[in-house]
């Protein structure tokens, strides 16, 4: 951004934006937009597997491509060669015997092949709606059955009637319905983030401050950050624990488009706009078509436009969808 703005001016812009925000939050509290998913966010799936999640997303009426998209993150982060120290492997993280029972040929070339995306993905959605046949008849949603079979087993949820009592398994409907909305493509308004004026008031305080590769603001690092570092702080003073890297900030919520960005809105870029896990930036939204924003190497948090040619999308922070996010996947997945 110019130099010519004055901090001063850049801080009473920011100052109003916090009161909108926190107006636009009362305003449409519990009026998120209705309806299940039938669609899928822009590049929240990589391109290279998503015309095989939006088929087999659809394979039956207990899920849909989202929810698929939300369990293969989970359980991999979209990595094919994953293997887990259990030895569950590929993409979908099939255990061999759960493979050998429930694997299928998805491309038809003649083999099951547990590590190719071609197989795995077909198989996921597969034995998702076997499980949801097991359960058909159990009272309750037909989805939220079918994944606490998937945790705990068919006999579990047919035996307590719905979800069973188990601290795990609850967890787990949670996390994926929660990471589901990540991979949606939005229906209606997305319902403001009530964090989102904290999270700028922190940030907005750091301006000026020097850029640090890796930076976390620690007083060892002279309370420097860079792009993922600030954001993750920022968050996390209205307890939100966001992971580190950028390509895992973006399914910490559902996806607004440009013309529905609020403050405290996480805005991201990337040299692949069809895959969220090559996302390398990204700046916490204040309005007006700017970010607080943390560059690179010898620049300091500054203000600037969001609007260039690498602009990926958005995504509005949520809690649940933060402690959705996976912290154990079977390898590390890099990102900026």
């Amino acid at each position: 951004m110019a130099t010519g703005i004055g901090i001063g001016l850049c801080l009473s812009f920011v100052a109003l934006l916090v009161v909108g925000t926190f107006s636009a939050a009362a305003g449409l509290a519990g009026g998120a937009g209705g309806g299940r998913a039938v669609g899928l966010a822009k590049g929240a799936v990589p391109a290279l597997y998503q015309p095989l999640v939006q088929k087999w997303g659809n394979l039956c009426p207990a899920i849909n491509p989202a929810l698929l998209a939300a369990q293969l993150y989970q359980e991999s982060g979209w990595n094919p060669r994953a293997q887990s120290p259990a030895n569950a492997r590929g993409i979908a993280q099939f255990i061999p015997g759960t493979w050998a029972s429930h694997g299928v040929d998805g491309d038809k070339d003649g083999d099951r092949d547990i590590w190719d995306p071609a197989d795995a993905i077909p198989s996921a959605a597969t034995y998702d709606c076997e499980l949801a046949g097991y359960v058909k008849n159990v009272p309750g949603d037909q989805t939220k059955n079918m994944l606490a079979a998937y945790n705990a087993g068919a006999y579990a949820v047919i035996k307590y009637g719905g979800v069973p009592p188990y601290r795990e398994t609850q967890n787990y409907v949670k996390i994926i319905t929660s990471l589901e909305q990540s991979f949606a493509r939005p229906i209606g308004r997305v319902e403001p983030s009530r964090q989102a004026a904290g999270a700028i008031y922190f940030a907005q305080k750091k301006l000026g401050t020097k850029y640090l590769w890796g930076g976390n603001g620690t007083p060892e690092q002279g309370g420097r950050f860079d792009c993922s570092g600030l954001t993750q702080a920022a968050y996390r003073t209205v307890g939100i624990e966001l992971p580190r890297v950028a390509n895992d900030q973006y399914n910490a919520g559902p996806h607004p488009s440009r013309d529905e960005l609020l403050p405290g809105d996480l805005v991201f870029f990337s040299d692949d706009l069809t895959n969220s896990r090559a996302i390398r930036h990204v700046g916490l939204y204040v309005g007006g078509g700017y970010m607080i924003n943390a560059p690179y190497t010898g620049a300091v948090i500054r203000f600037d436009k969001i609007d260039t040619p690498d602009y990926f999308g958005a995504t509005r922070v949520t809690e649940d969808g933060a402690k959705a996010l996976p912290t154990d996947l079977p390898e590390d997945r890099g990102g900026a």
